[in-house]
């Protein structure tokens, strides 16, 4: 399975690539919920998702708290939320069966959620129901079917600074701004410069600093003004995909990681960067890709990654401690709970453990459907 090529001509695979661009293993790639999605081809008209009393055990890419509720996404569209910090989980309606990447809540009732076909979801009541608002326009339009297919373009991260005002990223350089809470959204292929497409993986806010975004081939961008204009970083400092990125809750101060157990901190906002080494609990280097994480408001910043890494500093990002889960299931991201405890979410679904990512970790009850209205 080819994972990683550069250049315009490129096909996205939605059972690789997407995989492989999120920072997790062709084994994960290859499990059967991956080779399913990727046999629902894309459909000139949107279903819905399948309810499942299963969808908080299947695989999830990416949870957002949304006031003291938690939403999460993932495979096939499902949607999931809990009340009570991951304990029981329902399952909300979904308009869409393609996989959902990225979520993020401006307040506790307005959130967007992106995915395959380009797709940006809204909802106005806390995570419960799902609007489309954009989807990819090439699906409206008639294909010869003996071209080779539609270019897919899955929008990977999604950020917003008020309610009207956001941008999500995606594959081949898709950028898309919205100024109407996403009534309109609008491509924006020349507001950075990505001469050759590279994929957008990932974008953070950095406290009173700007917008940061990372992608492939280790390429970096940067916005002082929270999205309105960006800047290319020339001076790279590693030269594979980066997968995740996050502020450390000071100033200028941003992380960066991706292939391999890179990670990288810069204090001057991407102008220098020193290399973190990541050690295992043998005293080896870590090796293992890095995907997404989370960073709370006293400062503990919380990254996984595949086979069950668990990446933790308890120090606005200057020194972390480095665990592997003994089910060794890939990660996709974690949140920090009010307790200190942490939600890992990833191939098994969301599952609850403790402040290291490693005790007290308990199954989870089976999701609570909502029917369609």
């Amino acid at each position: 399975m080819t994972c990683h090529v550069s250049g315009k001509s490129r096909k996205l695979s939605l059972s690789g690539q997407i995989f492989s661009a999120l920072g997790l293993s062709i084994a994960l790639a290859c499990a059967p919920v991956a080779i399913a999605q990727a046999q629902d081809s894309i459909a000139a008209e949107a279903k819905p998702a399948v309810m499942s009393d299963m969808s908080n055990e299947v695989l999830l890419l990416d949870v957002e708290q949304a006031g003291d509720r938690l939403v999460a996404v993932g495979s096939r569209g499902h949607i999931v939320y809990s009340d009570d910090m991951g304990a029981s989980w329902t399952q909300a309606p979904s308009p869409t069966r393609q996989m959902l990447t990225s979520v993020d809540f401006v307040d506790a009732q307005n959130g967007w959620a992106v995915g395959h076909d380009s797709l940006i979801l809204h909802t106005s009541d806390g995570g419960e129901t799902w609007k489309i608002q954009y989807r990819d326009p090439a699906l409206e339009e008639s294909r010869d079917e003996q071209a080779g297919g539609l270019l897919e373009r899955p929008l990977m991260d999604v950020w917003f600074r008020d309610t009207n005002t956001g941008f999500a990223v995606g594959a081949y350089g898709l950028f898309l701004r919205t100024d109407d809470g996403g009534q309109n959204w609008e491509e924006l292929p020349d507001l950075i410069d990505n001469e050759f497409g590279f994929h957008y993986n990932a974008m953070t806010a950095v406290k009173d600093t700007g917008l940061f975004l990372v992608g492939e081939m280790g390429t970096m961008y940067r916005s002082t003004d929270f999205g309105d204009t960006w800047e290319t970083i020339q001076d790279l400092p590693y030269d594979g995909s980066l997968f995740g990125t996050a502020g450390t809750g000071r100033a200028n101060e941003v992380l960066i990681w991706g292939l391999r157990g890179n990670m990288y901190r810069s204090s001057d906002f991407g102008d220098s960067w020193k290399q973190i080494r990541l050690e295992t609990p043998d005293g080896d280097e870590l090796q293992a890709t890095l995907s997404s994480g989370q960073l709370s408001e006293d400062g503990k910043l919380v990254v996984v990654g595949v086979g069950g890494v668990v990446v933790i500093s308890e120090d606005n990002g200057r020194t972390f401690d480095v665990q592997v889960r003994a089910d060794r299931v890939a990660l996709a991201t974690a949140a920090i709970l009010p307790n200190g405890d942490l939600l890992l979410i990833g191939q098994r679904g969301a599952v609850k453990a403790g402040p290291a990512g490693m005790k007290g970790v308990e199954k989870n009850s089976s999701a609570t459907l909502i029917e369609t209205p």
